[in-house]
């Protein structure tokens, strides 16, 4: 009988919209002293799927598959859990978080891998989303965003980034296709944090996490935080800046011209409705 292994860590995944708080939420998950944060953006999801493509076109685990499946598929989950196992293990913390993007959409190969994974999925209002992205764009002008989009009206920009493989339009699709799991194990394992209340509210939104994690208490001081080296931005073209801040304050808000703002709404009524039901009066278009 093939041995099960199992992954060592307790897992953060910390996934969700650009410019929805990932950055921040990370910086202050890693003043947990039980916690172990580099507050980067990781290449383990992508790695893990690009394992995944590789092997189910290798000609030799495909015959392995005909003669015994129940092994070598077993020999998969092993060697995965492995990979995942060794990539924290510089670190003795039982609580590890690990941030990207794509974990959004690999839910359910997490859950296969990871039985106990806890993910955490960082949303904002769409509006203030495609704002902030505008306005660092006006900071960054002589720069192209990495699909391009630069030379393009506003509205056209928006219009890419809220595209079914944009940007900002790939996770909000991966979000709605979240609202449709049947199986309440797995929507229990998802928690949803709000930029708009870590921003607000940062101690009672991170007591609020670590209670559904399983983890004690650790009280912070949102005017005093520790400063890391900040994340590489140089493969978004400097479009998504990841800085961090010695201290919480409220974001300045960007303006969105009506037109675009409309075509948003209408778009995303859902996204308001789930995640802003105080706002369902105000966005009626």
């Amino acid at each position: 009988m093939v041995r099960t292994l199992e992954i060592q860590k307790q897992i953060l995944y910390v996934t969700g919209l650009p410019r929805s708080g990932s950055t921040l939420l990370c910086q202050l998950l890693g003043l947990h002293p039980d916690i172990y944060s580099t507050g980067h953006s990781s290449p383990l999801a992508p790695l893990l799927e690009n394992i995944r493509h590789s092997l189910s076109d290798n000609q030799f685990l495909l015959a392995q598959l005909d003669v015994d499946f129940d092994l070598a598929y077993r020999r998969l989950v092993n060697a995965y859990r492995g990979l995942i196992t060794g990539w924290f293990a510089e670190t003795e913390l039982p609580c590890v978080v690990d941030k990207n993007r794509g974990w959004l959409a690999m839910v359910e190969t997490v859950k296969l891998l990871d039985p106990n994974f806890r993910m955490i999925v960082c949303v904002r209002d769409p509006l203030a989303v495609f704002g902030s992205v505008e306005a660092q764009h006006q900071k960054t002008l002589l720069l192209d965003f990495p699909d391009h989009i630069a030379a393009n009206s506003a509205y056209d920009r928006a219009d890419s980034l809220f595209a079914n493989a944009g940007v900002i339009g790939a996770p909000m699709r991966m979000l709605e296709h979240l609202q449709d799991i049947g199986d309440r194990t797995l929507a229990d394992r998802i928690f949803y944090v709000r930029f708009e209340d870590l921003v607000r509210a940062p101690r009672e939104t991170m007591r609020a996490i670590y209670s559904w994690s399983g983890l004690r208490d650790a009280p912070f001081d949102p005017e005093r935080l520790p400063v890391k080296p900040h994340e590489s931005d140089s493969y978004y073209r400097f479009k998504y800046r990841h800085a961090t801040h010695g201290q919480l304050s409220q974001p300045e808000p960007h303006p969105v011209s009506a037109r675009i703002a409309q075509e948003i709404v209408k778009k995303y009524g859902w996204f308001y409705h789930h995640f802003y039901p105080e706002l369902d009066v105000a966005i009626q278009v």
